[in-house]
């Protein structure tokens, strides 16, 4: 079980750069937990004590309003984390955390990760990296939803998720309700615009798993108009 963690470990940004002794190291401390489909892993602004590790399933960073609208900040899948500012500032947790299908999550409390990162400055590096990314990528969004219309900000969407996936066919698998959840729009104007762009032959859709056919058309349509 604490070799196959540590194999996955390797597998994640946040730890891939270490070598195998210091992956055993945290390996020992980790525990899996599961959550079902649909469970709520954190409340918003719950204590942010542990860093959470996605093993299996996909999990969705959400802000719920006063009215019950729920805003996806992101989706989640193997190998992605979350929680990580908690372990720096000791603030409480800034959203919710919710599973989207049956998950495994690895859990390493703030105290146990302190300690090795205070011992592998490696670790610490790769902390600011991922956080610097994260913080580009926050601003970059932001961006899109102030200058950009809803098809522009799907196809800025679809881009950027391709890209995580260093292909252009898209492995989490989206509804158009998760889509408007991330964007700020409506289900049926993102049905439309995903439409259009299905009969432009831009993208193509099987299984809820969409692939980018035509990369230069949907750069151009991400882009804002000024």
């Amino acid at each position: 079980m604490t070799t196959t963690t540590a194999d996955f470990l390797a597998t994640v940004p946040l730890f891939s750069g270490l070598d195998r002794a210091e992956l055993q190291r945290f390996a020992d401390l980790t525990r899996e937990k599961f959550y079902p489909r649909g469970s709520v892993i954190l409340f918003e602004n719950d204590p942010g004590d542990s860093l959470f590790v996605v093993r299996q399933g996909r999990v969705k960073v959400v802000l719920i309003g006063e009215d019950g609208r729920e805003v996806i900040l992101g989706v989640l899948g193997v190998s992605e984390h979350f929680g990580e500012l908690a372990l720096i500032d000791d603030r409480p947790r800034s959203a919710h955390v919710i599973a989207m299908e049956d998950s495994h999550l690895l859990v390493l409390r703030r105290e146990d990760f302190r300690k090795r990162v205070e011992s592998s400055p490696a670790v610490a590096w790769s902390l600011l990296t991922e956080l610097s990314r994260r913080l580009r990528r926050a601003d970059e969004k932001i961006g899109g939803l102030v200058l950009l219309d809803v098809p522009g900000r799907i196809a800025r969407l679809l881009l950027d998720l391709a890209e995580e996936t260093g292909s252009d066919t898209i492995e989490k698998p989206l509804t158009h309700q998760t889509i408007a959840q991330m964007i700020g729009a409506s289900r049926e104007t993102v049905s439309r615009a995903m439409k259009d762009f299905q009969d432009a032959n831009w993208v193509s859709v099987e299984r809820r798993r969409i692939s980018i056919a035509d990369r230069p058309a949907l750069e151009q349509r991400a882009q804002a108009k000024l």
